[in-house]
């Protein structure tokens, strides 16, 4: 029972780690990295004109209906931060860590993720005009507790003229971690204010994700040969195959399989116990059935047996099992140890299983002859 409930609380585990809300919808989507050469495109309007030209050139592709560029690709880690101040706010010194994305205008609407306050970024705001950001509603919260944070200002630890910009939308909280971390508040620059010539294509398209990532290797390529590309994949499979992913579902598996060989073992045990059970008790239930016992009373009497040991059992393995699960709680996402519809349903297969195992020697006993019964040694 012990592995029993593990397999429970893993697969369980595993099933409400994939069904993690992640802030925007992953299907159709095709992601693939992009590297460009520091000495090709060495200066900001280079790369954003790359840019550019690489998201028109995707989007005529066929079967795709937006494009997103983003320096850091959602579900990936929570990382690459920068410490912020708020203009106008008193300020001690406070490492105000959140994560920062550079990303094009059309993002957002790739992922489907929901804008609460305020707009999105339009292609046109490039280094020319005023620093912009838009914040997930994480930073809203922290940072802007019961105000509307649109049209206040943020900078750097200095709040130096060059970083201080204006925060112009609020977005639902995007999961950038692995599936299971916290939501770290987190800002979103520009991509054309805020260049890298390292990004993340995001594609998403009406056709199977899948098909589209030759093209899109193809499509980077056709406009310079130069260009670096790596990692294409669907975001599904970049999810499900994520390390987060990959060890909750090694773990569930692994265990899964012992616990179904320990299932096995424990039916034909508790199938040998009765069994020999049946056979010691031939003489007494051809007894039985002399007096006038009936073929049913006795079945009745060998599977109450079965319950009682199967019960003890259960009750005895559900108990350790709770204990057992305790210690691998680092394992468990959105469940815990004691979850009682793994118990119950743990206990169900046990009692189930239990009851299979008894019924062929309870059939058994039940057809006994009782003139063969007497005359057995």
């Amino acid at each position: 029972s012990d592995l029993l409930v593990g397999a429970g609380l893993l697969g369980k585990s595993f099933y409400r780690l994939l069904h993690v809300d992640i802030g925007f919808q992953p299907d159709h989507l095709a992601t693939l990295q992009v590297a460009l050469s520091d000495a090709t495109y060495a200066k900001d309007e280079q790369v954003v004109a790359v840019g550019r030209q690489i998201v028109s050139r995707v989007q005529r592709l066929p079967g795709v209906e937006s494009v997103g560029l983003t320096s850091v690709l959602p579900v990936s880690f929570n990382g690459n931060t920068t410490w912020i101040r708020l203009v106008g706010r008193p300020y001690n010194g406070e490492h105000n860590e959140v994560n920062q994305r550079d990303v094009n205008s059309d993002l957002f609407a790739t992922l489907h993720a929901k804008l609460l306050r305020g707009r999105y970024f339009t292609d046109t705001e490039d280094a020319s005009k005023p620093s912009v950001v838009i914040i997930n509603q994480a930073l809203a919260r922290k940072y802007f507790p019961g105000e509307d944070p649109i049209g206040k200002k943020i900078g750097d630890t200095d709040l130096s003229p060059k970083s201080i910009t204006e925060i112009i939308g609020v977005v639902d909280d995007v999961k950038d971690g692995s599936l299971d971390s916290e939501i770290w508040p987190a800002v979103y620059y520009p991509f054309n204010q805020n260049s890298d010539t390292y990004f993340s294509l995001v594609v998403r398209t009406s056709q199977a994700e899948q098909s589209i990532l030759p093209t899109l290797v193809g499509a980077v390529h056709e406009l310079d040969p130069g260009i670096g590309t790596m990692n294409e994949a669907t975001m599904i499979d970049r999810i499900n195959d994520s390390p987060t992913a990959y060890l909750h579902r090694s773990s569930a598996w692994l265990v899964g399989g012992f616990a179904s060989l320990a299932l096995l073992l424990g039916v034909v045990g508790l199938y040998g116990v009765i069994a020999y059970s049946v056979t010691q008790r031939t003489r007494e239930i051809g007894v039985r059935m002399a007096l006038g016992a009936q073929p049913r009373s006795v079945y009745q009497l060998i599977m109450k047996e079965a319950v009682w040991l199967a019960g003890i059992g259960i009750g005895a393995g559900l108990l350790s099992a709770i204990a057992a699960a305790s210690l691998m709680r680092g394992l468990l996402f959105g469940v815990r140890s004691w979850d009682a519809t793994t118990l119950a349903g743990v206990s169900v297969v046990l009692a189930i299983s239990a009851l299979l195992a008894s019924y062929l020697p309870a059939r058994r006993a039940a057809r006994v002859d009782p003139m063969v019964a007497l005359r057995y040694e």
